[in-house]
């Protein structure tokens, strides 16, 4: 057994195809095939279910793939370690951030990529739910996500703001002289909002109904690109945070600020208390505080 092995057997569960995992793996796929069914061999176990194409893992195969991930972030913690013993910071920080929220990702990325330009990053774009559980499972290094229902026994938090609500539009298409909108001025501009379910639209949909508004939104996405696609096309105007730089992305799109749109629950940078710690993460973690100046949120029992 090797590490190669168990990163394929983490690449398959990654995107529940051969093909693709060989092609993430920089193998061909009946190598790929080839060293799974010798990694069961020596296990003694069938891993895979295995037809015309890939069909999800045993029994064992998903108990198997639990001690691949731990073995793994031991092995990229080692590596870290020893980097960090030379004075470096290597390897790869996987951060989870909601989509839509009043902070800009770049603020701590620029200056850890400046700082430590062996530094690589993975941005996932995950739901509050998501990121903690994947945190839980040492699936994620970093979270930025709503701490409304965080656990501080179990997580460390870095408080940073709450999000802001206003309405990007493409000047283009459609003109707003106010400095505030209202909300039943938002109500009867077209919309397009991010699909139901979602952290940042349930914020919105309590907004209107608290107001006695119903708005029947023209489109509904789980992808803000694709919303920030339909302002730029002038299909739609789409309810953003306030300081999320979305409105640099072109000349003409403005975010107006709406009257009394604030999502309540803080945004908050988050990092698993529990082992195995890594010190990458913890790192980051750390020159995160440095950098927004913020203290540790304290675990209830230690208040």
């Amino acid at each position: 057994m090797d590490i190669k092995q168990l990163k394929f057997l983490l690449a398959l569960d990654q995107t529940r195809h051969f093909g693709q995992a060989a092609a993430l793996c920089h193998i061909t796929q009946p190598t790929l095939s080839m060293r799974l069914r010798n990694l069961e061999d020596e296990l003694n176990l069938v891993l895979v279910v295995r037809g015309q194409r890939f069909e999800g893992f045993t029994e064992a195969g998903e108990r198997i793939l639990a001690w691949a991930r731990t073995l793994l972030a031991a092995h990229d913690g080692l590596q870290a370690e020893a980097a960090a013993c030379r004075g470096q910071l290597v390897g790869s920080l996987r951060l989870g951030m909601v989509p839509l929220a009043s902070f800009d990702p770049t603020q701590l990325l620029k200056p850890l990529a400046e700082r430590y330009p062996e530094l690589r990053f993975q941005l996932s774009s995950l739901s509050s739910e998501q990121i903690v559980d994947r945190l839980s499972r040492n699936q994620l290094d970093l979270g930025l996500c709503y701490i409304d229902q965080i656990n501080t026994s179990y997580f460390e938090v870095i408080e940073l703001a709450s999000t802001g609500m206003g309405l990007l539009h493409d000047t283009r298409y459609f003109q707003f002289d106010e400095p505030e909108l209202s909300w039943e001025s938002v109500a009867a501009t077209p919309l397009g909002l991010l699909s139901k379910g979602m952290h940042y639209r349930q914020a919105v949909d309590l907004s209107f109904r608290s107001r006695g508004l119903d708005p029947q939104p023209l489109l509904e996405s789980e992808s803000t690109f694709q919303l920030v696609q339909a302002v730029r096309a002038g299909i739609c105007c789409a309810i953003m945070p306030v300081r999320s730089a979305l409105d640099g992305l072109s000349e003409h799109m403005r975010v107006v600020p709406i009257r009394d749109a604030t999502i309540h629950a803080p945004l908050g940078l988050v990092i698993r208390r529990t082992e195995p710690h890594s010190v990458l993460a913890e790192k980051c973690f750390a020159e995160a505080r440095a950098i927004f100046g913020d203290k540790p949120l304290t675990p209830p029992h230690e208040k």
